[in-house]
C-alpha cells in the first residue's frame, strides 16, 4: 500500500458513496477511501509515535481494521476520518501489540510508505524529526492519557472538539473540557522545558506533519 495525499476531485464519489460500496464489499472502493485519507492517518500515527516505521505498519492497521469492521459501522462523509482517527488512537496505545497481531497479513501487503526517496538529505531530515517528535512526546506523555487523545486528535488530527468526541465516544462538552484542560497542562509542562523544545512544540504540535514525508 502507497500512502497518498490525494483528495476528492471534482465529479467524484463522495466519502459517503465510497463507504457504502466498501461495506457491501467493493475493495475498489474501499481502495480510494484509503487514496484519499492514508497521508492524514500517517501524518496522525507519526505523531503519536515519532516513528516513520511504525506509522507506516499502523496506517494499514487502521485500514485493515476498518475493513474488519466495515459491516458493523455506519458513518457519513464527515465523520468518516474522526472514525478512522479513533482507530489510530487506539493501535497507537499499544502499537508493538497491534504490529504483533497484524504482523501475518501486514507480511502480505506492500509497505505503506509517502515518498519511496532514497535521497541522503531527505533521510536525514526524516530521522531529524523523529529524533524532534520524541522530545515533543516526552513532554505530552506526561499529560492524563484522555488529555492526550482529545488534544491529539484535535491538534495533529486537525478535527473539531465535536469530531475528537464522535472519535473518541464521548460528549462534546467532555472534549472541549479536556481540550482545554490539554492546553493548560501543557502550557505549565513546557515553562520548564529548554527553548529549543517550545520551538519544536510550535512546529509540530500545532501543524500536520509534511515535512520530511
Amino acid at each position: 500500500m502507497s500512502v497518498s495525499g490525494e483528495r476528492r476531485t471534482a465529479g467524484s464519489p463522495s466519502d459517503k458513496q465510497l463507504w457504502s460500496r466498501a461495506r457491501s464489499g467493493d475493495p475498489s472502493a474501499f481502495g480510494e477511501l484509503f487514496t484519499r485519507h492514508s497521508q492524514t492517518i500517517y501524518s496522525f500515527c507519526f505523531r503519536l509515535t515519532a516513528s516513520w516505521k511504525t506509522a507506516e505498519d499502523l496506517t494499514t492497521i487502521v485500514f485493515l481494521e476498518a475493513w474488519r469492521r466495515r459491516d458493523q459501522t455506519s458513518v457519513d462523509s464527515a465523520m468518516l476520518v474522526p472514525w478512522l482517527l479513533g482507530i489510530a488512537s487506539q493501535v497507537a496505545q499499544n502499537s508493538a501489540r497491534a504490529v504483533r497481531r497484524h504482523r501475518h497479513l501486514l507480511s502480505k501487503l506492500p509497505p505503506a510508505v509517502v515518498n519511496d526517496d532514497h535521497d541522503e538529505s531527505a533521510s536525514a531530515a526524516r530521522r531529524d524529526a523523529e529524533r524532534q517528535m520524541k522530545e515533543i512526546l516526552r513532554v505530552f506523555h506526561r499529560l492524563p492519557k484522555r488529555e492526550q487523545e482529545v488534544l491529539a486528535l484535535c491538534v495533529w488530527g486537525e478535527r473539531t472538539p465535536a469530531e475528537a468526541a464522535i472519535a473518541l465516544g464521548i460528549t462534546v462538552g467532555t472534549a472541549r473540557s479536556r481540550l482545554a484542560r490539554a492546553h493548560g497542562h501543557l502550557s505549565r509542562l513546557l515553562a520548564g522545558t529548554s527553548p529549543s523544545i517550545t520551538v519544536r512544540r510550535d512546529a509540530r504540535l500545532r501543524s500536520p506533519t509534511q515535512e520530511a514525508s
